[in-house]
């Protein structure tokens, strides 16, 4: 064995390994990553703003989910949007309206929903202000 044969054998083992390492990085499945990412950004501080004004005004809506429906109370009359996202699937979420004018509370039917684990994102005015609250629940 010379040092030509050991040079050559070498930078073999290396390609193999940098091919290796290619096959194995695409067999990876597709990453999870959200093209959104900077108009989410820009958005946060107003979001966030929302998020911190339900607790200054102790305007946390509450939820309950029983026989299909869900039931949200507000402490004021709201209008806006109720967003049921299921994390596994992006195609299963759903938007429902809300307008509680003549009261404070209002109902959805979830007929359409799969069971399991869902987050709910109110986001909602009520009055002159924006709110914007998120809870995870299960519907069975």
């Amino acid at each position: 064995m010379n040092w030509g044969k050991g040079i050559i054998l070498g930078m073999a083992v290396f390609m193999l390994f940098i091919i290796s390492m290619c096959v194995y990085m695409f067999r990876m499945p597709a990453d999870e990553y959200d093209h959104q990412y900077y108009e989410k950004g820009l958005n946060f501080d107003k979001d966030f703003a929302k998020e911190k004004q339900v607790v200054a005004d102790h305007a946390q809506p509450a939820i309950s989910i029983e026989a299909g429906q869900a039931h949200i109370a507000f402490t004021k009359p709201a209008n806006g949007t109720a967003r049921f996202i299921r994390p596994s699937s992006e195609a299963l979420d759903k938007t429902f309206q809300l307008n509680t004018n003549t009261g404070s509370s209002t109902s959805l039917e979830l007929n359409g929903l799969v069971a399991g684990k869902w987050r709910i994102v109110l986001d909602w005015k009520s009055g002159d202000k924006a709110y914007l609250y998120q809870q995870e629940v299960y519907i069975k």
